[in-house]
């Protein structure tokens, strides 16, 4: 297990250091076993928006506990409704280490589908 954590930490200090010179926003999204987190943040790592699996603004829409792939994709689609909010249409996608498939990638497809590019 410590060898699977070892790995994802190595490829996120690969991906953080490739986004670190973009001017773009970059969307960063966390997950536990139990909950997925977005945040949007600014080229000085400032929070812009924030949206998880624990927000009160969110609690009627999730069904279960927050770590399943349709919890993602209502975290998707909050986070990219945010975003136009604040009139942000593009962002880098940072998926913190985690492989891309299940959560991330219907939290990354749901955001796309709701007018995000990255």
């Amino acid at each position: 297990m410590k060898e699977k954590v070892e790995k994802r930490i190595r490829r996120k200090a690969h991906i953080k250091k490739v986004l670190k010179y973009s001017e773009r926003p970059r969307l960063c999204i966390f997950k536990s076993l139990n909950n997925i987190y977005a945040q949007v943040f600014s080229p000085d790592n400032r929070i812009i928006v924030s949206v998880s699996s624990l927000s009160k603004s969110l609690k009627g829409k999730i069904k279960g506990h927050g770590g399943n792939v349709a919890t993602a994709v209502i975290i998707g689609k909050e986070i990219a409704n945010l975003c136009k909010q604040k009139s942000i249409t593009e962002v880098s996608f940072d998926r913190n280490g985690y492989i891309y498939h299940g959560r991330v990638k219907a939290l990354a497809d749901a955001a796309r589908e709701n007018g995000l590019k990255f």
